[in-house]
């Protein structure tokens, strides 16, 4: 079994997912009238993620909102897609690395029978 670290990469490679869907569906609707941007406290989501909680989404605050009503962003979308394929990355590196290791520590004790 993966220690703890593959585990903590796991959850927060989820909330990695949920945030791009969110942020493809803002993007989605940016023409849809009364739509609100939605987004998670990704801090708070990944530390109730450690204690078993699932993700809440929200409506996120301080957009400016057009007379339509909608208030999604096309460049703070496009940031944190970005941001997020960034971060997404950097973890499944992580996550391989570890597999990588838990294969050669495998592998080492069949060699050593």
């Amino acid at each position: 079994m993966l220690d703890p670290v593959a585990g903590h990469l796991e959850r927060y490679m989820n909330l990695l997912s949920t945030r791009q869907k969110l942020a493809a569906s803002n993007i989605a609707n940016i023409d849809t009238p009364g739509y609100k941007a939605k987004d998670i406290d990704f801090d708070f989501e990944y530390m109730s993620q450690l204690e078993g909680g699932s993700a809440h989404v929200v409506e996120t605050p301080g957009l400016q909102v057009k007379n339509d009503g909608n208030n999604v962003n096309l460049d703070r979308e496009a940031r944190m897609l970005a941001e997020n394929a960034m971060r997404f990355n950097a973890a499944a590196s992580l996550l391989r690395s570890q597999l990588r290791m838990t294969r050669m520590a495998i592998e080492e004790g069949k060699s050593g029978s």
